[in-house]
């Protein structure tokens, strides 16, 4: 009698699961289906997809510090305003002065993905600064 029962439960179980990983398969297609529609149709940030660590695209991340977005993958204009945008907003939804603490976490989020768009434009930009200077060694003299 026993042994039916623990039979029945390890069926039903796996059952459950088994479906349960289904599922999540096929909501994981999904996603990455619409994600590739939304990428083809231009209604995401030039690199393709939401920033992984904020899952921000720079669209909703440029309406949260009210900055204007890009223009076809260009670069963001003015880097000081946004730094200034977030610290007003950041500090306007401190959770000690009666603010949001959601809300100034979007900000600080909205803030890293702006910050992840401009870095690799800023990087380029001191290379080419470097490269233009030309290389100069440090030279140690021996005593």
């Amino acid at each position: 009698m026993a042994h039916r029962i623990i039979t029945q439960v390890v069926l039903v179980g796996s059952r459950v699961l088994g479906r349960a990983f289904a599922e999540a398969y096929k909501q994981a297609a999904t996603s990455s289906a619409y994600q590739r529609a939304q990428a083809k149709s231009g209604n995401v940030s030039p690199g393709g997809r939401a920033n992984l660590s904020s899952g921000m695209t720079l669209d909703e991340a440029c309406k949260i510090l009210n900055v204007k977005q890009p223009a076809n993958g260009g670069k963001i204009e003015n880097p000081e305003e946004v730094f200034e945008r977030f610290k007003k907003l950041f500090d306007a939804n401190d959770p000690q002065k009666g603010g949001s603490f959601y809300l100034q976490s979007k900000v600080l989020r909205a803030r890293e993905r702006l910050e992840a768009e401009i870095k690799p434009t800023v990087e380029k930009a001191e290379q080419e600064a470097e490269v233009k200077a030309g290389w100069k060694p440090k030279v140690y003299k021996d005593r």
